[in-house]
């Protein structure tokens, strides 16, 4: 699955690698150099972190599946049990 950021996201950080270059290295980056750079981290480094986001969403929900029983328990068969303890 290729993973893609919006078109005003792409832009904001196209000028942000832009400007890292500027400020860390001294140099110019071209749009479409950065562009390009953009691209590659998406298409080789996006996939682990999206990878981990999965990961991380499966085991919050998992938790929270897990609380699930704990929150909407009902007791079963509370008939009789309730009558004995209002007889003594």
């Amino acid at each position: 699955m290729a993973i893609e950021i919006p078109r005003e996201a792409r832009d904001q950080a196209i000028a942000s690698i832009e400007r890292y270059f500027l400020q860390a290295t001294d140099e110019k980056i071209g749009n479409m150099a950065a562009g390009a750079l953009l691209g590659f981290f998406l298409e080789e480094i996006g996939p682990v972190i999206y990878n981990q986001a999965v990961a991380t969403v499966q085991e919050r929900l998992a938790l929270r599946v897990a609380e699930i029983d704990i929150e909407v328990h009902e007791d079963e068969f509370p008939y009789w049990s309730r009558r004995t303890r209002t007889k003594r």
